[in-house]
């Protein structure tokens, strides 16, 4: 019978646990394990103690410690020894999880357990001292390297150690488990802060100059990690590159070396070369993109937007981790306003890529910024009332009082300030249901000291009163950084996206005129030139491409982006009171206070949303593409890939459109309500953006119904105000005080004259129309209509005048011999010349029919504003000396080749004129109209009605209209023959009976007051509609301001009266004189 093994006693069996754990012998037993370490100095000792040789949970410590501080040969380095310890531990403690004895299983769990704990206390004690027991495995403190618990950190989220400059495998590297918690959780600030600040400056380095390509999601993820524990939070925002310091500190600087910049610049836009990002995702994916499959671009497009995605998700966690805990809270808000307040200079049109963060950077930031705005951006947008305007004037956090306000100057806002507020601001509000939910039942409140910083505006709100500190919620902070942010971030991109278009356009133009140069003149420089521009253009279209990819195709955050604005501009209209009409007489300070940039910016995104989806019509990136392809014809390619995108199912995009049309109501509004109130919004550029959001959203006449039909027919505030509030803008736009104003509003006004076409057509708004004519005949309407009668006269002079030009130039060409008799660089300029004018001429015409065009369906139901004494001699003029350049004597001169290329379509514009002259003769109650035409000695000549009715019957006209023209033309002979005896009846007229600027006889003279010059009333009317001031010494001037001569007229009147008598009593015949009237050749333009 077999002898029954011995039972071992716990103490036996605690030894033999331990022994396996630590991997230690007290007893030189000649293991064959190389591992086991025999700790003979350490078994001395303990015999000279009077114990046994025997491991327990009391020698723990001090056997480990004598394994690390020993030299042992083939013994694993430090580190690598307490990590693969702890994971013998943690195996040691599943089998114990076996054992029958409950009493002896307890105690053993006892001694893993501690023994677990005693490892993960001398992991940190040992990455904490590297130098405590050898530095072999441990980062030097004075050279940055990778720290050994990194790869653990990974292999805890996952991945590999990719990015590192090492290996992008592991080495089947598993971190134990349990033991990155432990070693977290368990612990002390001070023990484990030199640790993750090691660690977080790995993690940086190792995502610097990473694109979205590269590998940032493992860093990532690690950083989400060490912020999961509490004391990681805290040791992040007190890390030294939370918020780097220094005299040389900017926007760069803080991008590339605060531990969170470079995980913010992982992006796939383009930067300066110095900073560029590996690997190049225009390079990867779009180049020579004109030779690629669609579907292979469609892939890109669809990698890039899923990465980026991530990103966003994972930069968002990351923020809201560090907002959640209220010991980092305030580091988070002190970090975004520091990134933002360094990077203002981004909001210039030229931007110092060395001294100002990425674009990447910041339209990363915006993504993560709107998500933190999420849980008030409801439908209801019911904590809007949590946003404080106060936090503009008074927070220190963000520098808002120097931007440009919307229409109060910087010298009133300081006064205002200064007199209604007086004393300290308590700003604090109470927090909401949704701010809770966002930070998890946390106070989400930040402060901000008014007392330590000068104000810009000389305001001092600390100077009374408690002097404490002015608190906002977090909605507050949230909702004004997410403005500064997206202003210097998505839409700074949109600017960026919107230039590089035109550079292309204009790069491809100069390929093509230097390839037509080469084929004519062959040279080695030309050939240079070429393969130079084809290289730029190939590296622009690379850069358009990845701003195609990361924005105009995300259309959850352009959304987001839609979202976040229509709460801006509902909360801006309630510090005026709301979306009603007609607005306060005077606008509130607070709302003039707002900076500019809020208002500009919901128009910039609108109008670049409204080209992404063609408004509501189900396409999504088509109108976009076309769009921008009238700046650069390349990217007509793109249709192609935009059409295989609707191939695919596009409930995202219904989603988009869904939004869009709840959104575009309060849109409207306020469109509506600023677009004509200089006195709300100064900046007439701003109101004239609000007219291109229309001009996207404007129904194309196209016969197909649109859904943005009702926000111009259906639209009750539309109905009543927007023809009034267009015309007011009409007219406004006149004077910016830009040095561009002069062109910058022919741009403007093509887009309220599109509006206005559209509108005419719709019966409500006609009717609108015409009442505010009757309404503000001698008004703004009157100035509507004297400058859109210059504007016409003024780009169809020019446009004739570029046509003769161009055709010189053509002639030029023509004769080859002499044209290449001529050196190469003088071709080469009349060719940009000749090509410049055809551009010029282009736009001109097409300005100038719509104009031409406007004045004909108005004149048929609105006339008597044209007849009104200081305006009908101007539109006599108009149309006389449009009637003469088309069918007079110089008319051969204007002949094109191809006319329809240039929008000249002089057939149209001369039924046009000519429908004008019969709209306002229909409505010349009082036959002033005809004498007016007679009256304009430049280029009224009788021959000239016949000539235009011959022509009107070769092209098809109207045989009615045809037959009044004539009978106008008669009349305005008739006019001239009484005209030529009234001048005769009257002889020489007194000097002091003429006006002094016209040199007529004035029938209502007009004494001006301040230079006390006398003029005839309709004559200086005439000027007022266009300047303000006296012609004679620039001091204000209106009409109202105007004194009546009348000792002055009746004199007059009786000089006319005399005269007539005289003439009546000699009975002079002036038969002769109507015969020397000039006669003009009957040719004619058209055949």
């Amino acid at each position: 019978m077999a002898t029954p093994k011995p039972q071992r006693t716990p103490e036996q069996i605690e030894d033999i646990i331990l022994r396996k754990i630590f991997l230690v012998t007290l007893s030189d037993s000649m293991d064959t394990d190389s591992r086991i370490v025999y700790l003979e100095l350490t078994a001395a000792e303990i015999l000279s103690e009077g114990k046994d040789l025997k491991l327990s949970r009391d020698l723990m410590e001090r056997v480990l410690i004598d394994r690390l501080s020993g030299s042992f040969q083939s013994a694993e380095p430090a580190f690598q020894y307490l990590i693969n310890s702890y994971r013998r531990a943690y195996e040691e403690g599943k089998k114990i999880g076996n054992m029958k004895d409950k009493n002896l299983r307890s105690d053993m769990e006892s001694v893993v357990r501690q023994g677990k704990k005693l490892l993960v206390s001398y992991c940190r004690i040992h990455l904490a001292n590297p130098d405590c027991f050898g530095a072999n495995d441990v980062p030097n403190k004075n050279k940055l390297s990778v720290s050994p618990l990194l790869p653990f950190i990974f292999s805890e989220v996952g991945g590999g150690l990719d990015g590192f400059g090492t290996s992008s495998s592991s080495g089947g590297v598993q971190c134990p488990p349990g033991f990155l918690k432990e070693f977290f959780e368990e612990a002390d600030f001070d023990s484990l802060d030199p640790i993750l600040r090691g660690l977080y400056e790995n993690l940086r380095g190792s995502i610097l100059n990473v694109s979205a390509l590269g590998n940032f999601q493992q860093p990532l993820r690690a950083l989400l990690y060490l912020l999961s524990f509490p004391v990681g939070a805290r040791s992040l925002v007190n890390h030294p590159w939370w918020i780097p310091k220094g005299v040389y500190l900017n926007g760069r600087v803080i991008e590339m070396t605060s531990i969170l910049g470079p995980f913010f610049h992982v992006s796939a836009l383009p930067d300066h070369t110095i900073f560029k990002s590996q690997p190049d995702v225009g390079q990867q994916c779009f180049s020579e993109a004109s030779t690629r499959r669609p579907a292979d671009l469609l892939s890109s497009f669809t990698t890039i937007k899923t990465v980026m995605k991530s990103l966003y998700k994972d930069l968002g966690d990351v923020l809201l981790a560090l907002l959640k805990n209220t010991e980092t809270r305030e580091n988070v808000l002190e970090y975004l306003a520091e990134v933002i307040n360094k990077n203002s200079s981004r909001a210039h049109i030229q931007v110092e890529p060395l001294s100002c963060a990425s674009s990447g950077m910041f339209v990363n930031l915006g993504a993560v910024m709107l998500r933190l705005c999420d849980p008030f951006l409801d439908g209801s947008l019911t904590k809007r009332d949590k946003i404080d305007p106060k936090y503009v004037f008074y927070s220190n956090r963000l520098d808002l009082r120097s931007l440009t306000a919307l229409h109060a100057s910087s010298e009133e806002i300081s006064q205002w300030i200064n007199k209604d507020n007086p004393g300290s601001i308590d700003g604090s509000r109470q927090h909401s249901d949704g701010e809770n939910h966002l930070l998890q039942s946390q106070e989400a409140t930040s402060s901000s000291s008014i007392a330590s910083e000068p104000s810009l505006l000389n305001v001092n709100p600390a100077s009374s009163g408690g002097g404490g500190k002015s608190k906002y919620t977090f909605i507050c902070e949230c909702f004004f950084m997410t403005a500064r942010v997206l202003n210097l971030g998505l839409l700074k991109s949109f600017s960026d996206f919107k230039h590089l278009v035109q550079d292309i356009s204009r790069a491809e133009d100069a390929l093509a005129t230097l390839k037509a140069m080469l084929g004519q003149t062959p040279s080695s420089q030309l050939e240079l030139d070429i393969s130079r521009l084809e290289k730029e253009i190939e590296t622009y279209s690379q850069e358009k491409l990845c701003y195609e990819a990361q924005i105009l195709r995300d259309v959850d955050l352009i959304q987001h982006a839609l979202s976040f604005y229509r709460l801006m501009v509902v909360w801006l209209v309630g510090l005026v009171g709301g979306f009603k009409m007609p607005l306060p007489l005077t606008c509130p300070m607070e709302f003039a206070c707002m900076p500019e940039h809020f208002v500009e910016d919901a128009m910039e995104l609108l109008i670049f949303a409204s080209r992404i989806p063609k408004a509501l019509d189900g396409v999504v990136l088509v109108c976009c593409i076309l769009y921008f392809g009238t700046l650069c014809p390349l990217y007509f390619n793109l249709a192609l890939f935009a059409l295989c995108f609707l191939s695919k199912p596009i409930s995202h995009v219904k989603d988009f459109f869904c939004g869009l049309s709840v959104w575009q109501d309060d849109f409207m509004n306020i469109i509506i309500m600023f677009m004509g109130s200089p006195n709300f919004i100064r900046n007439p550029y701003l109101r004239a953006k609000m007219v291109e959001v229309l001009n996207c959203w404007m129904p194309r006449r196209s016969g197909s119904s649109s859904a943005t039909a009702t926000l111009f027919e259906g639209h009750q505030m539309s109905l009543e105000y927007l023809v009034r509030n267009l015309l007011k803008l009409y007219v406004d736009i006149e004077f910016t005080g830009s040095h561009t104003q002069f062109y910058d509003k022919f741009n403007i006004r093509h887009n309220i004259a599109e509006l206005l076409e559209y509108l005419w057509q719709v019966p409500s708004h006609r009717n609108a129309w015409t009442q505010i004519a009757k309404e503000e005949e001698k008004g703004v309407y009157l100035n509507f209509l004297n400058f859109l009668i210059n504007d016409s006269i003024y780009l169809l002079d020019e446009s004739l005048n570029k046509i003769l030009e161009l055709k010189e130039i053509e002639a030029e060409m023509s004769n080859t011999a002499e044209w290449e008799r001529r050196p190469a660089q003088e071709r080469q300029e009349r060719t940009r010349l000749f090509h410049s004018q055809e551009n010029i001429i282009r736009i001109d015409m097409k300005l100038a029919n719509e104009d031409v065009s406007m004045l004909a369906f108005t004149s048929e139901q609105i006339v008597v504003p044209f007849l009104l004494p200081e305006m009908v001699e101007r539109v006599a003029s108009m149309l006389n000396y449009f009637l003469l350049q088309l069918v007079g004597p110089q008319r051969k001169s204007l002949t094109l080749k191809d006319p329809e290329k240039y929008e000249f379509r002089p057939k149209q514009l001369l039924k046009q004129i000519v429908r004008i002259y019969v709209h306002l003769a229909r409505g010349d109650k009082e036959n002033i109209f005809p004498a007016a035409i007679s009256s304009d000695g430049r280029s009224y000549n009788e021959q000239l009605f016949s000539a235009a009715a011959d022509v009107l019957r070769k092209i098809g006209e109207d045989m009615r209209v045809i037959q009044e023209f004539i009978g106008l033309g008669a009349k305005a002979k008739a006019a001239a023959s009484q005209a030529m005896d009234t001048e005769a009846t009257l002889g020489e007229i007194p000097d002091e009976f003429l006006d002094p600027i016209q040199y007529t006889l004035m029938k209502d003279p007009v004494i001006l007051p301040s230079s006390r010059i006398t003029v005839d009333r309709p004559v200086i009317q005439r000027h007022l509609l266009s300047d303000s001031t006296d012609p004679f010494n620039r001091s204000h001037l209106t009409a109202n301001m105007l004194i009546p001569d009348t000792e002055l007229k009746a004199r007059i009147e009786d000089f006319i009266m005399s005269q007539e008598l005289k003439r009546r009593g000699e009975g002079l015949n002036i038969q002769s004189i109507k015969d020397t009237i000039q006669t003009t050749n009957g040719e004619m333009l058209i055949d």
